[in-house]
């Protein structure tokens, strides 16, 4: 496939600050299509992007005969109706996370989409982190020796601003959990995999946003064991007071293993922790420049801003994948796999007790 024509349903930040400059990084791709049910968010983004066909209806949008692909960035409630719709059209998809409002949607979509032997990518972009990879590499290359421990921990400071559609349950399905650790939980999949038990608690602090209702966690936390013999503890808050946003903010992650530990701070781009027994702490090593882009990527590591830009080769992923006719990095199976742990997480919390995972 010499050119790869994209529609885009769903035009707010995300697309505008991630899907959009990856598009425009990788070669053979062109932007054909956008949709958006908001009529002035939709016009916003055609004359950001110059593209003319633009709809408020998905279906619409999907079923073009100039679009090849479909990336989904829209609320959550409406992924798994939205990529259903492009599948039985014969598009390959890109979905932001969570894709589904439960595990048996994402499911659903994942067979669906090997079924019609289309490609199928989760928006796990902090896999890109050229960190992450090279922490994945060591964990791959046995530098834990046995795994024991897997601890993160993601603590920003929104306070009660007004969330929009991630504070209602209608449209997000969970709060803190799926916005934030969810990243987290695919996290512990890619480096030790599945989970066979957790217990979970979820938490609302602030149930006025701006004077908007919010009837979702803002703070959730996992206790879990693994498959592998490790234990897990996850945690993430979006009321940390005076720990800022973003890269300002705490993003931490631990591994512990009977031959070594590694710190991942996921705003050092460029280099991790690593201990040793009977070392006399952790020392601070550079990530090799193999892993600062994935592999193939035309992006140039050296230009613009580290920690924005390796998000840009998630759209290269997802064209390449497209054109080798293999499996996406991360899939759909990857977004389903993240979503049963959400699920048993919900239940844990409501229910006040260990959840076991199949």
């Amino acid at each position: 496939m010499s050119e790869i024509r994209l529609a885009i349903v769903g035009c707010g930040g995300i697309t505008l600050q991630n899907h959009l400059p990856g598009i425009a990084m990788c070669g053979g791709a062109r932007l054909t299509a956008l949709c958006d049910a908001n009529a002035q968010t939709l016009e916003r983004a055609q004359t950001q992007t110059g593209v003319g066909v633009g709809s408020t209806d998905f279906q619409e949008v999907v079923v073009r005969e100039d679009v090849d692909a479909v990336i989904i960035a829209t609320p959550n409630l409406f992924h798994g109706p939205i990529a259903q719709a492009a599948i039985a059209a014969g598009k390959h998809v890109l979905c932001e996370k969570p894709i589904a409002m439960n595990y048996q949607e994402a499911k659903a979509m994942a067979e669906a989409a090997d079924q019609a032997g289309l490609r199928h990518m989760t928006a796990f972009t902090y896999r890109f982190v050229p960190a992450m990879r090279y922490l994945s590499h060591l964990v791959q290359d046995g530098f834990l020796g046995d795994p024991y421990h897997f601890r993160c921990c993601r603590l920003q400071d929104w306070g009660n601003r007004d969330l929009g559609w991630r504070q209602e349950a209608r449209l997000a399905g969970t709060g803190e959990l799926g916005d934030m650790l969810s990243h987290r939980i695919d996290f512990s999949h890619l480096l030790l995999g599945p989970m066979t038990r957790l217990c979970a608690h979820l938490k609302q602090f602030v149930a006025d946003r701006e004077g908007h209702a919010s009837n979702l966690d803002d703070w959730s936390s996992i206790l879990a064991d693994f498959k592998s013999g490790a234990t897990g503890v996850l945690e993430s808050s979006k009321l940390a007071t005076g720990r800022n946003e973003s890269w300002k903010s705490q993003d931490y992650l631990e591994l512990n293993g009977s031959q070594g530990s590694v710190v991942f701070l996921t705003g050092h781009w460029d280099e991790l922790q690593l201990g040793k027994p009977g070392g006399d702490g952790l020392e601070t090593v550079k990530i090799p420049k193999e892993f600062w882009t994935w592999p193939g990527s035309p992006r140039d590591p050296q230009q613009g801003d580290p920690l924005v830009t390796f998000r840009y080769d998630q759209a290269f992923e997802f064209l390449e994948a497209i054109r080798q006719q293999r499996d996406c990095t991360p899939s759909f199976w990857d977004g389903a796999r993240a979503l049963q742990v959400m699920d048993a997480a919900v239940v844990s919390s409501n229910e006040a007790r260990w959840v076991h995972l199949d």
